[in-house]
């Protein structure tokens, strides 16, 4: 099933394997006591043991938001506004901090209507991934979803600049995930790209990106 969902994507065949492949629940205490790993912003070759260090890691949601076109499978992404204090310009999955008395999908799913304003019965929860930790200090929650349209975007325009979406089976495919490296704070760190059509696909978001395609396909 595997290979077939990355050369003939279908929502039915994404919904099974997710069924078999992803956390199917995740509180806030569970999100709150989870240790740092390999996945983080340094990538798979660094354990990111000065992660453990940050405290306290804040707690965050995004939403992977994979759409079920009749040409195939996208995923939804966002250009954060270029004026925004922190990671301006970048290319990220909708989300943010877990609001006090929130639970994870909660914030993630009140996060994506406001950024976007995708309402949520147009979203279906298929399951989550491994908690993505940041070198800003969060820990990150990242909901795997299925879209289903026809739906209606109003963008939050002091939050997102623009709203686009990237085929599934490009983002599915290790061919396209490049390990690069820069100076960050003194350090090397290494972290996933996957350039496509002009959109530089990194960071936060490949590796969130990358752990779906290792815990889908591997």
């Amino acid at each position: 099933m595997s290979a077939d969902l990355v050369t003939d994507p279908s929502a039915a065949a994404l919904r099974a394997l997710a069924r078999g492949k992803l956390r199917p629940s995740l509180s806030l205490a569970e999100l709150e006591a989870a240790a740092p790993s390999g996945i983080s912003d340094d990538g798979p070759a660094e354990r990111g043991p000065e992660l453990a260090a940050l405290t306290p890691l804040r707690p965050a949601a995004v939403l992977l938001p994979i759409v079920d076109r009749l040409g195939g499978l996208s995923v939804l992404l966002t250009l954060r506004a270029s004026d925004l204090r922190a990671h301006s310009g970048q290319v990220a999955c909708p989300g943010g901090k877990v609001d006090a008395g929130e639970t994870p999908r909660e914030a993630a799913l009140r996060e994506v209507q406001e950024e976007i304003g995708l309402e949520k019965r147009f979203v279906e929860p298929l399951g989550w991934l491994d908690p993505y930790f940041t070198g800003t200090g969060f820990r990150v929650a990242p909901l795997v979803a299925l879209v289903n349209p026809p739906f209606a975007l109003k963008i939050n325009k002091l939050e997102v600049d623009e709203v686009f979406e990237t085929p599934f089976a490009f983002l599915m495919d290790a061919a396209n995930h490049r390990l690069e490296e820069r100076e960050w704070q003194g350090r090397r760190r290494k972290y996933y790209a996957m350039p496509h059509e002009g959109r530089y696909i990194w960071g936060a978001t490949a590796g969130i990106l990358r752990n779906l395609y290792e815990k889908l396909f591997s």
